[in-house]
């Protein structure tokens, strides 16, 4: 790892975390070998689990899938350790999603029980879940009910004219309501897609693999007309007066990254390497003095520009697959 991921790190571990920060921050810090970190981490997901099972919950709770952010962290730490601590924390989390947690009629998570600040309806779906519970499902064995949550957001949530997807849309009154293309958002896909393609490889789910990793390169291709010179991406990806983002960047370099270790992109296909070297590049002067990163989509709205620990996680993330796709 080096200086600058090292002061990029140790920022995000200092940085005050929502259930799903928890979460990609561990799985950040596992994705980059740091064993010791991640199940600290893990460690604390598991102390802060309610009753009903969900991970890293801190006050009140209205989420449904954040809280699987952390499953994959716990059930590493169980594997490395044997303590059923973790065990019964994996397990827990999983009951919650299979028997407890609420979904849609055809069996897509709910992301909050309620929607705060979005018109209060309990029945939403958001991209970002794409990334909360479906890698986790997938680690735990799911894989049937990892990819049915995949396809069903995107069913729910893509736009036929971009390929991409919009934000949230409310099952219950059948209208979007964040009719926007989200750019994190569309970076949380592609990072769940890419985590349970290679969990379902890992487990013989060959064809499920292609067709999720299919998915992902045509979110990658969508993407593209919207990528700017830096490598970086509007807020909204089709309104270029929204703020500029690094977070959704940094999450489609990594998933460049990966693809082109794993095998499943090329450069040929129209995804080139130079596309993730530019957002790298850029992000590293992003970081200030104190491994802060700068010109994301910022905490605690995530409407404008600012700091965020998921923001330092993604980082994390494309410093960790860029060096073992190069060697480093």
């Amino acid at each position: 790892m080096n200086e600058i991921a090292k002061k990029v790190m140790g920022a995000m571990l200092a940085i005050q975390r929502y259930p799903w920060e928890q979460g990609v921050c561990a799985q950040a810090l596992y994705e980059a070998g740091e064993t010791q970190l991640y199940v600290a981490m893990a460690h604390d997901a598991v102390l802060r689990q309610t009753p009903d099972g969900r991970l890293a919950v801190t006050g009140r709770n209205i989420a449904c899938t954040d809280p699987a952010a952390n499953g994959e962290a716990v059930l590493r730490a169980y594997e490395l350790t044997g303590d059923p601590f973790y065990k019964n924390g994996a397990d827990r989390m999983l009951a919650y999603l299979k028997q407890k947690a609420p979904r849609t009629p055809d069996g897509v998570l709910y992301h909050n029980e309620v929607s705060f600040n979005e018109g209060y309806s309990p029945n939403q779906l958001w991209v970002d879940a794409c990334y909360m519970a479906p890698p986790f499902l997938a680690a735990m064995g799911e894989l049937d009910d990892a990819f049915l949550q995949l396809e069903g957001h995107f069913r729910y949530l893509q736009d036929p004219q971009t390929g991409l997807l919009f934000h949230n849309y409310d099952v219950g009154t059948g209208r979007f309501v964040r009719r926007l293309l989200w750019a994190t958002g569309n970076g949380w896909a592609l990072m769940g897609l890419a985590r349970v393609a290679a969990l379902a490889d890992q487990a013989g789910r060959g064809e499920m693999a292609s067709a999720l990793r299919e998915r992902a390169r045509q979110l990658l291709l969508s993407l593209r007309p919207y990528r700017r010179e830096d490598g970086l991406f509007h807020d909204i990806l089709n309104d270029p007066s929204s703020f500029v983002d690094g977070t959704s960047a940094m999450m489609a370099a990594t998933v460049l990254y990966r693809g082109l270790l794993e095998g499943w992109l090329d450069e040929e296909n129209g995804l080139p390497l130079s596309q993730a070297e530019a957002a790298y590049r850029t992000m590293c002067a992003k970081a200030d003095d104190f491994g802060i990163l700068h010109d994301v989509c910022g905490c605690p709205d995530f409407v404008s520009s600012g700091t965020s620990a998921e923001a330092q996680a993604s980082f994390l993330m494309m410093d960790a697959w860029r060096a073992k796709l190069l060697g480093l």
